[in-house]
């Protein structure tokens, strides 16, 4: 237990509490065969909606949870300790009914936080396009205006939960080049011209879909634009301000992946013995673990300060998440990796579990922004600061 759980409320440690009985009871014991087997496990993310965590962050008002940034960081810490796959899955999730309840107007909040809330309806974000992964603002995909309707062509790529999911948050252009072009458009399933790529081979996150999202000529009412009218041209910053969120839920992602891992090893360590005891009594395996857990408290304490600075909108918030995103996705991987290590031989067979999380982690390291583009934002931010 860190330090930084004695300053929790005894409200915040009922979240935290919950969260990791769940995760404990409903996900954990299936996490390895969902792996092998490529199962999206809908009926659990719909008993985690149950329980508050499909609208963490949104607003009462329409079934959110009215919770915050930093209970969300909580929350998914939790769920990622039993599956980081999973809890990855939810926090896109979240991040996409976020963007709805925060932009949308009163009657789409109305229509769509409550069947996304209760996962009714499961949400994809669709941002990267073949030729526009980091460069988001060079993205292809269009919106036209018809009558009452917009029409959208266009491809986007490594959808999580393409052809699954019901409900997809769109961004397209509406107008001319860079990010002023941008709109974001709610599409549903089923729309005709909407279509899927195959399912990707992935090195993890085999427990939800990933492939590209085809629009050919599909029709959306404009009363889709998320903000309606006035929504037109603020989709790039529809899309990042929902990434500050993501990159901070995808960290936590990060840290009870890696908190996972260090548990199964401290606990692997004590019976394993060599050289005539316990290995977790040799000096070297003492120092190793000793660098695991500064990481992990380091992470930690980082990940919490940019959860913070986003509840209290400070000017800093999205260098703070950038930071966060960067240092616990890479400090993280590197715990998770240096778990598997410790292992030996056993590390590497599935049914240890170390070589999953090692896999999972790695790619919390590219999406929502590669950790390259978040020195790129930090460094920005630096540049411009008053000397």
């Amino acid at each position: 237990m860190s330090v930084l759980d004695a300053t929790l409320s005894a409200d915040d440690r009922v979240i935290a509490d919950t969260a990791a009985a769940f995760a404990a009871k409903r996900i954990a014991p299936h996490a390895l065969a969902w792996d092998a087997e490529k199962h999206f496990p809908a009926e659990e993310l719909r008993e985690a909606a149950e329980l508050g965590m499909a609208a963490i962050y949104c607003s009462e008002e329409f079934g959110g949870s009215g919770l915050t940034r930093l209970d969300g960081v909580r929350i998914f810490t939790e769920l990622a300790a039993a599956d980081p796959t999973t809890a990855a899955f939810l926090s896109i999730h979240n991040m996409a009914t976020w963007m709805v309840d925060c932009y949308g107007t009163a009657e789409q909040r109305a229509t769509w936080v409550p069947r996304m809330a209760s996962m009714e309806c499961i949400a994809s974000y669709c941002l990267t396009e073949p030729s526009a992964g980091s460069d988001a603002a060079a993205l292809r995909t269009r919106a036209d205006r018809d009558g009452d309707d917009f029409v959208l062509n266009g491809v986007k790529q490594f959808i999580s939960g393409a052809g699954t999911s019901d409900v997809y948050i769109v961004m397209a252009r509406t107008g001319g080049d860079g990010p002023k072009g941008i709109s974001t458009f709610i599409v549903e399933n089923g729309t005709p011209g909407l279509s899927f790529g195959a399912q990707e081979k992935k090195m993890g996150w085999h427990a939800q879909p990933t492939a590209a999202v085809v629009f050919d000529d599909v029709r959306v009412p404009a009363a889709n634009m998320v903000g309606g009218d006035a929504g037109e041209g603020t989709g790039f910053r529809i899309a990042m301000n929902g990434l500050n969120g993501g990159r901070i839920n995808i960290a936590a992602c990060s840290l009870g992946g890696a908190q996972d891992a260090m548990a199964r090893t401290r606990r692997y360590l004590r019976e394993r013995e060599a050289f005539g005891g316990s290995l977790i009594d040799e000096p070297t395996i003492r120092f190793a673990l000793a660098d695991m857990a500064i990481d992990l408290e380091a992470s930690r304490l980082m990940l919490w300060n940019a959860a913070a600075a986003l509840d209290a909108d400070h000017p800093d918030k999205v260098t703070s998440c950038a930071m966060a995103k960067r240092f616990v996705t890479e400090r993280c991987f590197s715990v998770a990796d240096q778990a598997l290590q410790l292992h030996g031989g056993y590390g590497y067979l599935h049914d240890y579990g170390l070589e999953k999380i090692v896999r999972d982690l790695r790619v919390n390291r590219i999406l929502e922004g590669t950790n390259e583009i978040m020195r790129m934002v930090i460094g920005r931010a630096i540049a411009k600061e008053n000397p």
